[in-house]
């Protein structure tokens, strides 16, 4: 890990939106991936199942198969094979994300108007959701969960996942296993930008969603971004964020595990520690880089440890950057946690490590990147439905109604908008 040390004083001139920017351009920014992704998602448009085999193939192995989609019975099987304990803490991952978005709050409204008439607002599922779960690095079963049990709460019906294989051609056996036990419908074997273009266009064998939702790399972000329109996606999404907040007080061996295990996640993840203690600094960097020694699974990440007066300027601080993770290691968390307004989920207190929320917390952990939590949130059951606007008129309300829809209309230059309402007035006046 990369640490950089940094500092917020008091009376300092430059802006903490200033500051918050350079702490983000630590992190990689994105390639510039458009016109190539552009000639992907064409080549899957016009040719289909041959163009993702092609780019599947080029990007995830060699050794892909032509046959995309996993057949039902093998899913069954890895689930039966999957090793009980990662079985167990899959079925308590599910069973806590559903408790979570079975209590999102309904979304039906009906609202009676003064002029007699009836707009009712329903939440209605979407008929098929994509999930993209990545692979290459590492397997992500979890992301099955995160993904597809919201969907299945929202009523979704059918769901289809869509995987790289690995460089032997097969799928990870714990993620086919993840979606057996999530009930998801179809499992295909592909990766990238060709995966997002095959399920928002459809193909020979892949049928197009309406909904596409999961985490992966800037190529399928960037797909995800031009395919906005043709379906819906949940956001695009960049790499892990994690900003801790901690007081001198805080055991520095936690803050020093929590965001090397964010690393975990890959060299573009940013890291964040804000405290008022230069002493927890000192001994945090001491530990970060014996922990980069001693685990290899730790990455090159960057990491800004920046003094701030107090705790107060810390949390002005992360709200400038809105991080995907924001964790409060101090005194008075909770307290604390109540003026946070942008961050993608709040881990409050020492005992709730970012991990916890990865995996089995039953917050999701498909969260906002790139200073998206200004303004988005959470993956959710939300996500995979849609809102529809039910209109009623009785007679009283299409006379009170029609001579101010007619007056709006002409004003427009719309006469016939006008004559459409007026003709309600008195129906029998119709002309045929």
């Amino acid at each position: 890990m990369r640490a950089e040390r940094l500092s917020l004083a008091s009376g300092e001139p430059t802006p903490v939106h200033e500051l918050a920017q350079r702490i983000r351009a630590l992190a990689s920014a994105p390639p510039e991936l458009g016109d190539e992704v552009r000639g992907i998602l064409a080549a899957v448009f016009h040719r289909g199942d041959a163009a993702v085999t092609e780019f599947t193939r080029r990007f995830d192995s060699p050794n892909a198969v032509e046959e995309l989609r996993v057949p039902p019975a093998r899913l069954q099987q890895t689930l039966k094979e999957l090793d009980p304990s990662v079985r167990a803490g899959l079925e308590l991952a599910a069973a806590n994300v559903r408790a979570v978005c079975e209590a999102e709050p309904p979304g039906d409204v009906s609202v009676q108007l003064p002029q007699g008439q009836t707009v009712q607002l329903k939440e209605v599922p979407v008929g098929r959701a994509g999930v993209y779960v990545p692979g290459g690095r590492a397997a992500y079963p979890s992301s099955v969960v995160m993904c597809c049990v919201p969907a299945k709460v929202a009523g979704v019906g059918r769901i289809a996942v869509a995987t790289p294989p690995g460089p032997n051609g097969e799928p990870d056996q714990t993620v086919l296993a993840a979606c057996a036990l999530c009930e998801v419908d179809e499992v295909y074997l592909m990766g990238g930008a060709q995966a997002i273009a095959a399920l928002a266009f459809g193909t020979d064998t892949v049928d197009p969603v309406d909904v596409i939702a999961g985490p992966g790399s800037y190529y399928v972000q960037e797909a995800k971004r031009q395919v906005t329109g043709v379906v819906r996606i949940d956001a695009v999404a960049g790499p892990s964020e994690l900003v801790v907040i901690a007081d001198a007080e805080a055991d520095p061996r936690l803050v020093a595990l929590d965001l090397a295990a964010q690393s975990e996640h890959g060299s573009e993840s940013l890291l964040v520690l804000l405290t008022p203690s230069a002493s927890l600094i000192e001994t945090v960097q001491s530990l970060l880089d014996e922990l980069s020694a001693s685990r290899p699974s730790t990455s090159d990440a960057p990491v800004a440890l920046v003094e701030v007066p107090g705790l107060e300027a810390a949390v002005g601080l992360a709200d400038e950057i809105a991080p995907e993770h924001l964790e409060l290691i101090c005194d008075g968390a909770r307290d604390l946690a109540g003026a946070v307004k942008a961050a993608g989920c709040v881990f409050v207190g020492p005992g709730a490590a970012t991990a916890f929320g990865d995996y089995v917390a039953g917050s999701n952990h498909v969260l906002p990147t790139g200073g998206a939590a200004r303004f988005s949130g959470p993956l959710g059951a939300a996500t995979f439905r849609r809102r529809q606007a039910l209109v009623s008129l009785p007679q009283s309300a299409v006379s009170a109604l029609a001579p101010h829809a007619s007056s709006v209309a002409r004003a427009e230059g719309f006469p016939v908008h006008a004559e459409s309402v007026e003709a309600r007035v008195d129906p029998q006046s119709t002309e045929g």
